[in-house]
């Protein structure tokens, strides 16, 4: 109680300022206010970092996995879904099928090292599907890669990975011969041009190329690769492709391209370049029936707009287990086919 009394009567008690004291006081506060702020380097925000993984799991023994990297249509920049790039992964070896935007951004992001892919397959050499090749190439080494980058591709492609080597010359001899002293291996490029049929075939991960229809955009290819009984076929960018069919029946899992013809029209500014581009590729209810026709266990989109539009135009014409398009996809293909979204 005494307490309470003595600091009821402390705010009560007059506080008296004399009139050179308030003018000194105002002009210290003024002074104060016009001093720079003292500016701490680790307060500053910063920009929110992209999830990561952790520690990678590689997938079951006799599985085979195959990530979406990125599952997004180019050459737009998009921030919900990267540039086309699927990993495939069984029997410890790891292949990438197309280097698009993002690529080692998303294998970081799930914990592969990026050092530890060194075995490149394109399916055509659009930029949104190639564009991240020199720093698969350059950081790849200069992170540790000890093996030549291997690389197949369509017609151009040995043409392209030279030119390149020769654009990053500089960076390539200053980190080899004379400031990091990097061994020379993990720098070599060993790429070839391929037609149709087998690419690659080691301890049981078997590649086989075949040719798709991608209009004008000739060749272009897509890939089924197989491991001990178990198999996907990846489309690459194509419209309906009688070809694709052909190769594709009987796989476990078909990745495919699609492109919203609807929503491609109602944003379109230009008329007759939309049907252009609408013309080399595969519509939702075109991709329903070659689903339908091939049976896969699981029908995935990639290369496609990640929106419900697109699963409800498939389901007029194919019923089967489908996936939409998203970044990070894992799927695991053993007895069972086991889909898991990124952070689960």
């Amino acid at each position: 109680m005494k307490r309470h009394l003595a600091l009821t009567h402390a705010a009560e008690s007059p506080i008296i300022i004399s009139r050179s004291i308030a003018v000194k006081l105002l002009a210290l506060v003024a002074f104060l206010l016009c001093q720079p702020a003292a500016v701490d380097p680790h307060a500053a925000t910063q920009v929110q970092a992209l999830q990561a993984a952790g520690s990678y799991q590689p997938p079951p023994p006799d599985s085979l996995r195959v990530v979406l990297l990125g599952s997004g249509i180019g050459p737009p920049v998009r921030l919900n879904q990267f540039g086309m790039s699927t990993l495939v992964e069984a029997g410890g070896t790891r292949l990438l099928v197309d280097c698009g935007r993002g690529a080692t951004i998303r294998l970081a992001q799930l914990g592969v090292p990026i050092a530890s892919v060194n075995r490149l397959f394109l399916t055509h050499l659009h930029s949104d599907h190639i564009v991240q090749i020199p720093d698969l190439m350059l950081s790849g080494w200069a992170t540790g890669r000890t093996l030549p980058l291997e690389v197949w591709g369509p017609t151009g492609t040995r043409e392209m990975m030279d030119a390149l080597q020769r654009g990053y010359a500089f960076d390539i001899h200053m980190r080899r011969d004379v400031d990091e002293k990097i061994p020379s291996e993990g720098i070599r490029v060993v790429s070839q041009d391929i037609e149709e049929g087998t690419v690659f075939d080691s301890d049981g991960l078997k590649v086989t190329a075949f040719l798709v229809d991608h209009g004008p955009v000739s060749p272009a290819l897509g890939y089924r690769i197989e491991y001990r009984g178990h198999s996907v076929a990846l489309s690459g960018d194509t419209r309906v492709s009688e070809n694709l069919v052909r190769h594709a029946t009987g796989v476990d899992v078909l990745v495919h391209e699609v492109l919203d013809a609807v929503a491609a029209r109602a944003a379109s500014t230009n008329a007759a370049r939309t049907e252009t581009i609408i013309a080399h590729h595969t519509t939702p209810d075109q991709a329903g029936q070659i689903f339908s026709r091939v049976k896969p266990r699981l029908a995935v989109y990639s290369h496609a707009p990640a929106t419900v539009s697109v699963i409800e135009q498939t389901r007029k014409t194919y019923s089967g287990p489908l996936q939409g398009a998203e970044d990070l996809l894992t799927i695991d293909i053993g007895d069972q086919v086991v889909v898991r979204h990124f952070g689960q």
